[in-house]
């Protein structure tokens, strides 16, 4: 009877789980369904009012309305990618309307959101998107570069070599613009091993232009005519091919090759196409004007004033600063006072457009034409110290930016791989909630056996520490009892066999002051350490006395807080040092020796090096002193590896928990 009554409960129970299983289910496939319907309408929504703003035929009011509508459905859902699309598009349109504020608060929440779903191909987009506003806009190089070079990594990793190129020839173009003439070499040359030849012609050729123009500023004339020539064959637009003749003509007016340079500026100064673009047209007339003068084909001064009036009527600063030193180079023996003139207008668009390289050639220019004007030769020094000192800082700063972002890069995917495995653990804690009370028992008990043997383990662990500290001070025993026995047992009988034998007593004087000596330094080797705040000094003291014949260097020792080391971790790395310190001394015939520390959040490390006669593997197994002092850093859970090589200097590297 019992047995039918245990077996109805049991039966009943389980078609009462299962029910209330089935009931669970039901209502959560009635939520879900619900769920999926409210997010496909907020989904149409957004996908409504972004169409909008991203339709080219409304006016950016409406645009910026419509956008902002989908932003407000969007961030409904924080974890869909829609919502970093449509913060792209916010941002666009705020960079549009010139609301920079805004695109800086929303871009900020763009890269938070981008980097926390990693949305790797709207976050390539938004920093080419930010790296154009501070290089078109702000004129802020550093951060522009900065921005492209994120732009870049991103768009690599979506393995979209295109627009990776297109942020390395800005990046080169920056770098040009700072007068990193080799940085801007080796970036654009990335940039073009990245190009399709038969889909993007046009970047290849603005490529060579920016490469050309590079080798010409490093006064390579060679090799600058030869990128410009294939950046004129490889052009598909007529505009930019007029653009990189000149270019080459002014190289070739560098080199003073004038006769190529008439030829090619004569023959574009005709073109309708120039004629329409002023301010190309106004170089290249400027260009004309100047070769025809160096040559002596003219000497009429109207040509440089032709040039000169378009640039100013199109406010070309940059232009009028190549005008004004072409017409105070023309002007400089005849009539001084008139260069003068110009080269000061020259000096005074330098500091509005804060061009102190083209300040300096005027003062150069100043200098020929007022030999005893001190002022002007003291700005001259002044400006060519600084743009060296800057020079000198533009050749790091740059690979400094490469070398910030790419640590960045991987700190976000270290998050990215933190979140996913957050979430996934998450997932797996849902998944799992019906089977806990199934597996609790199972996973307690195999708790319990974990904790027994974790337990147990550590109880081995620290008996085996014990038995190592034992070895350790046994061994240190027997070799102070050698060296009692070897070293001042033998001085001692000798001295006594002198004193029976009636011997000279200056040589007994002589043995007894050594073993005096001997003996101090014995009692400082083997004396306790003082582990409390002269713990450095001590250490260092006994590193001094220990290489009075050989160079010592020693790294990293402010960086360690030797306050907060363990008395047991001090006194053992004083002894081990100085065991090495011993085996230096007695063994090596060392002229350096050098000790680098570097503290880690777990361990200190710690690098003994030293130039002497090293050892073979079989010579360092013999040294009792070395093989004690492996005892040493084992016993407190430490570990020390000796690379050394006969001839080859001694090198140990040692870690020790902290």
């Amino acid at each position: 009877m019992a047995f039918f009554l245990n077996t109805f409960k049991k039966t009943f129970f389980l078609r009462k789980s299962i029910f209330l299983v089935f009931i669970i289910a039901f209502l959560s496939c009635k939520q879900e369904s619900q769920h999926n319907s409210n997010d496909a309408a907020v989904k149409d929504s957004i996908s409504f009012y972004f169409d909008i703003s991203a339709n080219n035929t409304y006016s950016l009011d409406r645009k910026y309305s419509a956008i902002n509508k989908a932003f407000r459905f969007a961030t409904t859902n924080f974890k869909d990618t829609a919502y970093s699309k449509v913060l792209y598009q916010k941002n666009y349109i705020h960079l549009s309307l010139k609301q920079y504020d805004s695109l800086k608060i929303f871009g900020d929440s763009l890269v938070n959101h981008g980097i926390k779903i990693k949305d790797d191909p709207i976050l390539a987009k938004h920093y080419y998107l930010i790296a154009y506003y501070f290089d078109q806009i702000e004129h802020n190089p550093d951060s522009a570069f900065v921005n492209y070079n994120l732009s870049k990594n991103y768009f690599q990793r979506i393995k979209n070599d295109y627009w990776a190129g297109i942020n390395l020839l800005n990046m080169g173009i920056i770098e040009q613009n700072q007068n990193d003439y080799f940085g801007s070499k080796e970036t654009i040359t990335e940039a073009l091993q990245l190009f399709n030849p038969l889909k993007h012609s046009k970047n290849i050729s603005s490529a060579y232009n920016e490469l050309a123009t590079s080798h010409r500023k490093l006064l390579n004339h060679e090799d600058a005519i030869k990128y410009y020539l294939r950046a004129i064959k490889i052009s598909n637009s007529k505009k930019d091919t007029l653009i990189y003749k000149n270019n080459l003509a002014a190289t070739y007016i560098d080199n003073q090759d004038y006769n190529k340079a008439f030829s090619l500026l004569n023959s574009i100064s005709k073109d309708p196409l120039l004629i329409d673009s002023k301010i190309e047209y106004s170089r290249v007339l400027d260009n004309l004007a100047y070769v025809k003068w160096k040559s002596s084909i003219s000497n009429d001064e109207e040509q440089f004033q032709r040039p000169l009036k378009i640039r100013i009527q199109m406010d070309d600063l940059r232009g009028l600063i190549a005008s004004y030193t072409h017409l105070g180079e023309y002007h400089s023996k005849t009539n001084p006072k008139k260069a003068k003139s110009y080269f000061n207008s020259v000096i005074q668009l330098s500091k509005i457009l804060k061009n102190p390289r083209a300040e300096k050639d005027a003062l150069k220019f100043l200098m020929e034409l007022q030999t005893q004007n001190i002022p002007i030769r003291n700005r001259y020094i002044f400006l060519q110290d600084s743009l060296y000192q800057k020079e000198l800082k533009v050749k790091t700063q740059f690979a400094k930016y490469k070398y910030d972002a790419k640590l960045i890069q991987e700190d976000n995917l270290r998050l990215e791989k933190e979140n996913i495995e957050k979430e996934l653990e998450a997932s797996q804690q849902r998944n799992q909630k019906i089977l806990t009370y199934a597996i609790g028992v199972p996973l307690f008990l195999l708790l319990g056996f974990l904790t027994y043997f974790f337990v147990q383990r550590s109880k081995r662990l620290k008996d085996q520490n014990k038995t190592a500290k034992l070895e350790a001070t046994y061994e240190t025993e027997a070799a102070l009892s050698r060296k009692l026995h070897d070293d001042f047992g033998g001085k001692l009988n000798h001295a006594m066999l002198l004193l029976q034998g009636e011997e000279n007593t200056t040589e007994v004087l002589n043995i007894v002051d050594g073993l005096y000596n001997q003996s101090r330094d014995f009692s400082r080797e083997i004396n306790d350490v003082d582990t409390g705040v002269n713990f450095k000094d001590f250490l260092f003291g006994m590193m001094g006395n220990y290489s009075k014949n050989q160079k010592l260097i020693v790294t990293g020792s402010t960086d360690i807080d030797w306050i907060k080391m363990s008395p047991l971790s001090k006194k053992t790395l004083f002894k081990v040092l100085q065991e090495l310190m011993i085996n230096m001394q007695k063994h090596s015939n060392a002229n350096l020796v050098s000790v680098a520390f570097k503290q880690t959040k777990k361990v200190l490390k710690m690098t003994y090096a030293d130039d002497g006669a090293g050892a073979s593997d079989e010579e360092l197994h013999l040294k009792n002193g070395l093989w004690n002092t492996e005892k040493r850093i084992e016993a407190i859970g430490g570990t020390i590896i000796f690379d050394s090589k006969k001839g080859q200097g001694f090198e140990a590297h040692i870690r020790i928990p902290n």
